[in-house]
């Protein structure tokens, strides 16, 4: 139990340590692109999406071991291929789950097998499951930068067809929102945006960052502005308190970033619980 609860006297000096300086850079690259796309991925019932697109990455990312090409290559190409794929075959919100369950099962089958044909793929597939943001190299950060940027370029540019075909894809198709290729674009930033968080929280725990600050937002706010620049804060918020908490406290950083992320969410549903439940009173 101690050995649990054991506190780093020296977590002060951890946090300037150039690994840590990484991280926290890292993490405000990642939660500004999942922010702004967390939103959107539950206004177009998509979560189980964002969690699928992390999965179907995983055999791009153990090819790319056994090819000896960058993990972030494979990871990205299959992620992005797989978006493409779900968006041809679901045109609509049902069609779509019915398409990324069967894109998903194969894309988990064919990384398990590429894992199994060599050690270091093999070895790798921790790291691709469950993140590594004390890793994260400066190069990789200029990555996430550069990503950003371009994120929110085309997501300013969007921005309104985007929301409309979200709130309401009948009504938008109906006005002439071009929506096939919106919810071609979305799937094609959504799979940019987990193949940059994987590196830092990994496929198994994307949910925490992509979805579950969005939900929590969109509990304390109707404005979808709004929302998206509370998701970002809170994403934020997990992020550097996950790092700073697991620095305190020696705990695997992911861990402490998804048990934030929930618990602001589950602090957000208490409220709103409370204040249903005072209103019919």
């Amino acid at each position: 139990m101690n050995a649990f609860f054991s506190y780093d006297p020296l977590w002060t000096q951890t946090l300037t340590m150039p690994f840590m300086r990484n991280a926290f850079l890292a993490g405000l690259c990642i939660a500004l692109a999942a922010g702004v796309i967390g939103y959107f991925t539950i206004a177009r019932n998509s979560a189980f999406a964002s969690h699928a697109l992390a999965h179907i990455g995983l055999p791009g990312a153990t090819g790319a071991v056994l090819l000896g090409l960058p993990v972030a290559l494979g990871l990205g190409v299959f992620a992005v291929g797989g978006a493409w794929v779900i968006a041809a075959l679901g045109k609509r919100a049902s069609e779509r789950e019915i398409a990324t369950g069967t894109v998903l099962a194969f894309a988990t089958g064919l990384g398990l097998y590429f894992a199994r044909m060599s050690s270091s793929a093999s070895q790798q597939l921790q790291a691709i499951l469950f993140g590594s943001i004390l890793t994260i190299t400066p190069s990789q950060i200029v990555g996430f930068a550069i990503f950003d940027v371009l994120l929110l370029i085309v997501m300013a540019i969007v921005y309104r067809p985007m929301l409309f075909s979200s709130l309401d894809e009948q009504v938008a198709q109906a006005k002439g929102v071009p929506v096939g290729f919106m919810n071609l674009l979305f799937m094609t930033v959504l799979a940019g945006v987990i193949t940059i968080a994987v590196p830092a929280i990994g496929t198994l725990l994307i949910f925490a960052l992509v979805v579950t600050p969005a939900a929590t937002a969109m509990i304390v706010t109707n404005s979808p502005f709004k929302a998206i620049v509370v998701a970002t804060l809170l994403c934020l918020v997990s992020i550097w308190g996950g790092l700073v908490i697991s620095t305190m406290f020696p705990a695997p950083p992911s861990f402490v970033i998804v048990a934030l992320s929930t618990l602001f969410w589950g602090i957000a549903k208490g409220i709103e619980a409370a204040r249903k439940k005072n209103h019919r009173a």
